[in-house]
């Protein structure tokens, strides 16, 4: 891959994961607090609101791990496909080291 092309792809990622952490993000908005589903899973199962949102993470961990497995009988995804699984652990990893900080912040 020729450097302009992996600059474009690294950019239009970060584009749509802050338009989708950001823009669409404001709909998981309760009682304008961000982590509002993290922290009724984490009061539903006891566990910390980053267990709770590694939990979400982990099916699309998942998802990235099948197509590597298909990757190995020869059958490549659409590239579609890999922008919104990427972008949706992008965007958890971003959501968990955004309520790390906000508990030390709040401390």
């Amino acid at each position: 891959m020729k450097t302009e092309r992996f600059e474009q792809v690294i950019k239009q990622q970060l584009k749509d994961c802050e338009e989708t952490l950001v823009v669409k993000g404001k709909e998981y908005v309760r009682n304008n607090d961000r982590f509002h589903n993290f922290n009724v899973g984490a009061m539903m199962t006891g566990k910390l609101r980053e267990e709770v949102l590694d939990g979400f993470m982990l099916k699309h961990i998942i998802s990235i791990q099948d197509i590597t497995n298909d990757i190995k009988t020869g059958k490549l995804p659409p590239i579609e496909v890999l922008d919104e699984k990427f972008g949706d652990v992008i965007n958890y990893l971003l959501l968990k080291k955004a309520s790390i900080i906000d508990r030390i912040e709040s401390e």
